[in-house]
This record gives structure tokens, C-alpha cells and sequence, in this order.
């Protein structure tokens, strides 16, 4: 399976407290923090096992929705879908995602959305009616 060189996820809760929880347990880091490095926008790094994990929470990103980013393709997700599953699953909220790795000529406004009891689907954002 091919790995996405970076991870990104949109959340329907942007709960900065929760978020590092699951982020703690998840990357194995229980040092992990997400600092405020600006308004509605937090940092972070996970450290381990000779890998080195930037981390980018974006409140406000887009339509109601929070930008979750990790700049490393080292982390337990191959594609930004394993990781919208976990998330949602794990924070109990909505969370969409690109469809793929992005190429030229895709369409922008196609994303992954799956919902916290496992139900996923295509739509196109933000005219999909949510």
C-alpha cells in the first residue's frame, strides 16, 4: 500500500484537549502537546523511534470543519482515509478527507466523509447539503 508523504483530515470538532489525547495514544508519544501558535491554530511534534512528527491543527480551516495536518509520512496511517476512520471513530465526530492523493485535473470539491458509527461515503464539499 502506498504511504501519502503527509496526513491530512477535516474534523467536525476541533477540541484541542481531545485531539492530543488521542494523538498521545495513537503516535506513542506521552509527552505530545498541541501549543496555541496562533489564533485557533495549534503545534505540536510527536518524537519517537527515530521519527520526528509535525503536527498542525487549524480550528476554522473550512466550513465549520478543523484541519488536523501531520508533515511526515512516519505515521501509523498509510492515507489520509486510515487516519479520518481512526479519528472519527476515536473522537466521535465527522471527518472527511481527500479521496486520494491529489494529482492535477482531480476535482477539488470530491472528498471521503465518514461518520463516527462507521458509515463513509463520496461527497462533494461544500455543496454536499451537511
Amino acid at each position: 500500500m502506498e504511504r501519502f508523504p503527509d496526513i491530512e483530515i477535516y474534523l467536525a470538532a476541533a477540541d484541542a484537549e481531545a485531539i492530543t489525547q488521542w494523538l498521545r495514544e495513537a503516535l506513542g508519544d506521552d509527552e505530545l502537546k498541541l501549543v496555541r501558535a496562533g489564533k485557533g491554530i495549534w503545534r505540536g511534534k510527536a518524537e519517537g523511534e527515530a521519527r520526528r512528527i509535525g503536527i498542525m491543527l487549524v480550528e476554522r480551516a473550512a466550513d465549520g470543519f478543523a484541519s488536523l495536518w501531520f508533515d511526515c509520512d512516519a505515521t501509523p496511517w498509510p492515507r489520509d482515509t486510515d487516519c479520518a476512520r481512526e479519528a472519527a471513530r476515536r473522537l466521535g465526530c465527522e471527518a472527511r478527507c481527500s479521496l486520494g492523493g491529489w494529482q492535477p485535473g482531480d476535482d477539488p470539491d470530491r472528498f471521503w466523509q465518514v461518520l463516527p458509527d462507521g458509515q463513509e461515503r463520496i461527497i462533494d464539499w461544500p455543496d454536499s447539503g451537511q
